[in-house]
């Protein structure tokens, strides 16, 4: 297949949103990337231009997303990268998307524990806020 593979490392910019559609789990955030350069001159570090992406997730990595990453958390991100183009409100705009296939948190800048999730049991990482009682069925939508 041919597909453009990316690896992004910057901040969770949004909460998560997390979903359960018909297809399945799916979450969305979107990712700020802030290259850094050592600027000779200043001696010191300058800002490059943020750029944002959204990164989607499907399945259980959509349901871990959502327990465990929070907005201004350092991540990296490995994915497909999707190239959208669309008019809306009379100009061109181009969007920027990456389909998760692995994100982790940025330990360069941080510790981190990790807890492995049973299989088939992925709404352990889920936020409690949406985490439904055991005894009351799943919906269906």
């Amino acid at each position: 297949m041919n597909e453009t593979m990316v690896t992004l490392v910057g901040n969770a910019a949004t909460a998560v949103d997390y979903r359960e559609a018909a297809t399945g789990p799916m979450a969305r955030f979107r990712m700020a990337v802030t290259p850094r350069r050592w600027d000779r001159e200043k001696q010191d570090w300058a800002d490059g231009h943020t750029s944002f992406y959204t990164v989607w997730a499907w399945r259980t990595l959509a349901a871990n997303l959502a327990g465990s990453v929070s907005v201004g958390e350092p991540l990296v991100v490995h994915g497909r990268l999707k190239v959208r183009e669309e008019d809306r409100d009379g100009g061109r705009r181009t969007s920027v998307d990456v389909e998760a296939v692995a994100v982790g948190h940025d330990l360069t800048r941080g510790t981190a524990a990790f807890r492995r999730v049973a299989r088939g049991e992925p709404s352990l990482t889920a936020p409690m806020a949406r985490q439904k009682p055991a005894t009351e069925p799943a919906s269906v939508s």
